[in-house]
């Protein structure tokens, strides 16, 4: 029995089929591919690309993109800083998740706190790795979501 968050007698129930034999099964390790980088960098378009190429090799993969999971399982989180690391923290839990579960996850979201990518790096220690999208000059001029404009108007911080 432990004490986990707020919650108290919770157990960790094993499974009869383990990481190996999944990945066994799938003929792939389980991992975790991290892009992040500034809005407009093109984070999810090279996860679309990255995943499109898993496909064709016959590899399982699924993509956490971080504007589609703010529809779901983070809707309920903004952009203030501490939104941004519970943010960060679930996904990196439900990356973790897929990773064990033998598939490729590609994780696409600006996640701009280093400790918070640190944190979902140790929660898989061989398993994670990171890609940073460092074309911060051309994030403006794409701007695919209007937000720099709306910045530079002083709409949004």
């Amino acid at each position: 029995m432990s004490t986990m968050g707020n919650s108290t007698n919770i157990f960790w129930q094993e499974s009869p089929v383990g990481k190996l034999e999944r990945q066994k099964l799938l003929n792939q390790k389980g991992c975790v591919v991290w892009i992040t980088g500034l809005s407009g960098s093109g984070k999810s378009t090279l996860a679309c690309s990255l995943s499109w190429e898993l496909h064709t090799r016959g590899k399982l993969s699924y993509i956490l993109d971080g504007d589609n999971v703010r529809h779901g399982l983070n809707k309920d989180l903004g952009f203030k800083a501490e939104d941004r690391t519970e943010n960060i923290r679930r996904v990196g839990e439900v990356a973790k998740l897929f990773a064990d579960a033998g598939l490729i996850c590609i994780a696409s979201l600006i996640s701009p706190y280093g400790k918070d990518r640190d944190a979902c790096r140790a929660m898989l220690p061989d398993a994670f790795i990171e890609a940073r999208l460092l074309l911060n000059a051309l994030c403006e001029e794409r701007d695919p979501k209007g937000l720099y404009k709306l910045a530079r108007a002083g709409k949004i911080k």
